[in-house]
């Protein structure tokens, strides 16, 4: 499996952007992505995940009604768009896969760079 995450940048307080996260190696129709970020200093916390087959949807706090998962199965590429950024929203993002069994992300993306300046 691999996971190949792009969209990152900088971007104002108040701005948008959209994050892909490029699946390929299997289908996955049987597991969750999702995303999660990394602050400078910090730990890696969950962001959202999205079912892969069903569409359900679950978002840590902080970003529900500003963040939105979403996926196309044909393109087999899940997406983050993110509205109404914050400077605590800079991180690097990374996107994850888990079996919809289990509770542990097994397969991981490479991050990619979030900055917003205030």
């Amino acid at each position: 499996v691999q996971l190949q995450a792009s969209g990152g940048g900088l971007v104002q307080a108040g701005g948008s952007l959209r994050l892909s996260c490029a699946a390929s190696g299997r289908t996955f129709t049987n597991y969750y992505m999702g995303w999660f970020r990394q602050a400078p200093g910090k730990e890696r916390k969950f962001v959202a995940a999205i079912d892969w087959s069903g569409g359900t949807t679950n978002y840590e706090d902080s970003v529900r009604g500003r963040f939105t998962v979403s996926r196309d199965k044909a393109k087999k590429t899940v997406y983050l768009q993110m509205n109404s950024l914050k400077p605590e929203d800079t991180a690097v993002y990374y996107c994850a896969a888990r079996l919809r069994s289990e509770y542990k992300y097994v397969y991981w993306g490479q991050g990619t760079q979030v900055t917003v300046s205030s």
